[in-house]
């Protein structure tokens, strides 16, 4: 199976498991890899309940070292985070490059300071324009790809999490940031964490899928997994996805460098 590099930790306040519960499920899941990419602080205080604070990012490293510890010689372990693209958020992703993770993921999780993904907010949707909503979403991940601070981008078609979709050609959307993505040389992930939300689909669609392929845009294949039983969770189901789409190989990151490594 391929790696799975977008997981999380108890950190976050929203995960569950530890780094020897999470290394045994990506041995029996028989992965490539397996990578370690909690949702990083934004700042030095308090940003909001769903993420690591700074001041904790020594625990994580230590997490980090006990996973590796647990899994010598048996699977690779890479780490990473998951940063959010906010406004003026350039200077501090190049703060935490300067840890040197393997990779980082960059994903756009707020419209202003709407998290549109968290269920607690879940309400603002009746009063929002979905269209607008769309657009600036869009803008904003072809902002992310433009800036080059990321290695993956997260979860494409995030916004379609609560069903919530405008009307017409889906292309309009699509297409432009497709563009950008080929542009910055990032890879996309194929997060098969949506299959178990109300969307009920995988991140990115078909269509989203199909499209960055034919553009030339690099695949990984990510669970987003938040314990450990849903490490390479639906990776069978994904793997078919990706191949249906044309894909033959996945990206596969090693001391800072990445390689292809073909599907199976």
């Amino acid at each position: 199976m391929p790696a799975d590099y977008h997981t999380h930790t108890p950190l976050c306040h929203h995960a569950t498991g530890t780094p020897e519960e999470y290394v045994d499920a990506a041995l029996r899941a028989g992965l490539t890899a397996y990578g370690i990419a909690d949702h990083a602080p934004v700042s030095e205080g308090y940003f909001d309940d769903w993420r690591m604070l700074f001041d904790k990012i020594p625990d994580y490293l230590s997490w980090i070292e006990r996973a590796r510890l647990h899994a010598r010689g048996r699977i690779d372990v890479r780490w990473g985070f998951e940063c959010d693209w906010l406004p003026d958020c350039q200077s501090w992703i190049e703060r935490l490059r300067s840890l040197q993770p393997d990779y980082l993921i960059g994903s756009v999780h707020y419209l202003g300071n709407w998290d549109f993904d968290n269920p607690q907010w879940l309400g603002r949707w009746a009063e929002t324009d979905v269209e607008q909503a769309w657009s600036l979403y869009w803008k904003e991940y072809a902002a992310m790809a433009e800036s080059q601070l990321f290695d993956i981008l997260g979860h494409p078609d995030l916004i379609k999490k609560f069903c919530h979709r405008p009307g017409g050609d889906l292309r309009r959307f699509y297409e432009p940031v497709i563009e950008a993505i080929a542009i910055s040389g990032c890879a996309i992930e194929l997060n098969t964490a949506g299959w178990h939300k109300p969307c009920a689909e995988a991140y990115p669609c078909d269509e989203f899928l199909e499209l960055a392929r034919a553009a030339g845009i690099p695949l990984v294949i990510s669970s987003d997994a938040h314990a450990p039983s849903e490490i390479g969770r639906d990776f069978s189901r994904a793997i078919e996805r990706a191949k249906a789409a044309g894909y033959t190989e996945t990206w596969v990151w090693e001391s800072g460098h990445r390689r292809a490594e073909p599907l199976p």
